[in-house]
């Protein structure tokens, strides 16, 4: 037999713990209570027709369905028969841009933060992928290499702030060129998507040729689909909060800095890739776990060697109709004796 659930048969500890030593007090109590009422003759005639044998057994009854429940909530398990399961994947980079720009709430509550929790959503629905996250500004910053390991993927994803690389900017075509010679697979020409999350904006003296290095990594089988976020044509003013907590905005050279989308720049970017752009605009939100459902999800998938399971029968529910039968039959017995 497996045991689906284990740590439910502490609960039997319940029984010598708590139940017996409840139903000994239950009777001397009782006892107690009838000898302040009547003397020990008249006791004797009132409880002529009261079996304590009955009483012991009633009492019995409702600790065995009490072990009957635990048991069922240990969901017991037997009749193991092999199953084999094939495994299949694609290899998920997540190129997060982690500037200053991200800061701009034009998306709820700012586009890094709701990047975040599109990101963990779609944690929620990979079906055996790998995924890796680069960080990007200045610079790139590789915060978890590509694995199935997802509890430590959240982990990389919650200390992600625009403080996770150290200069400013937006170099795109740095961070895509990371992922396709430093992180995916170079054996493999297929079974690769990069999700390119960001504003598009680069400043001007920081060029990276993102398209050249989008150009390259479709060569090497990758396919990218880029998020864009804000808008193309107002764009959006970049919140700051002073340490004393008052909040303004990013100057530059006396005026304020609107972040805009550059949508084309990333139309250019997953063109050769085959890849997508998806414009994200100001109070607009979106859901990386429908894109994985629409893009990646039905794609050719790498296939593993198939793993041999035990599949057993789930059987909590003979012993929660035992239970339930149990405590019917306590109901049912009476404590007087047979006249």
């Amino acid at each position: 037999m497996n045991l689906g659930n284990d740590r439910a048969l502490w609960w039997l500890f319940v029984v010598p713990v708590a139940l017996l030593p409840a139903y000994i007090w239950y009777f001397w109590r009782k006892a107690g209570a009838l000898r302040l009422l009547a003397s020990n003759e008249m006791l004797k005639k009132i409880n002529t027709s009261v079996s304590l044998k009955k009483q012991i057994f009633k009492a019995l009854l409702l600790v065995l369905a009490f072990v009957s429940i635990v048991m069922a909530l240990t969901e017991p398990k037997w009749n193991p028969q092999p199953q084999q399961i094939k495994r299949q994947e694609r290899d998920i980079v997540i190129l997060l841009d982690t500037s200053r720009s991200m800061l701009a709430e034009d998306i709820k509550p700012n586009r890094l933060e709701r990047s975040k929790i599109a990101i963990s959503d779609l944690l929620e629905m990979l079906q055996g992928d790998r995924i890796s996250i680069i960080t990007f500004a200045g610079n790139n910053t590789v915060k978890c290499p590509l694995t199935q390991d997802y509890a430590f993927v959240r982990m990389s994803l919650a200390d992600i702030s625009t403080e996770s690389t150290s200069r400013g900017g937006t170099m795109i075509g740095d961070a895509i060129r990371k992922a396709a010679t430093e992180v995916f697979d170079q054996q493999s020409r297929e079974y690769k998507d990069i999700i390119l999350i960001t504003d598009g904006e680069e400043h001007e003296g920081q060029e990276s040729f993102p398209v050249q290095a989008a150009e390259k990594a479709a060569q090497e089988g990758v396919r990218i689909i880029a998020i864009g976020l804000g808008d193309e044509n107002e764009g959006s003013r970049i919140p700051i909060t002073a340490p004393d907590g008052r909040k303004s905005f990013l100057m530059h050279n006396g005026k304020e800095v609107w972040s805009k989308l550059a949508g084309d720049k990333l139309r250019k970017i997953v063109f050769p890739t085959g890849g997508r752009f998806l414009p994200v605009g100001p109070g607009e939100t979106f859901n990386l776990d429908q894109i994985y459902n629409d893009f990646i999800a039905t794609a050719q998938k790498r296939e593993l060697e198939s793993l041999t399971m035990m599949k057993y029968d789930e059987k909590f529910q003979i012993f929660l109709a035992l239970a339930i039968g149990l405590i019917i039959c306590e109901a049912l017995i009476s404590e007087r004796k047979k006249t």
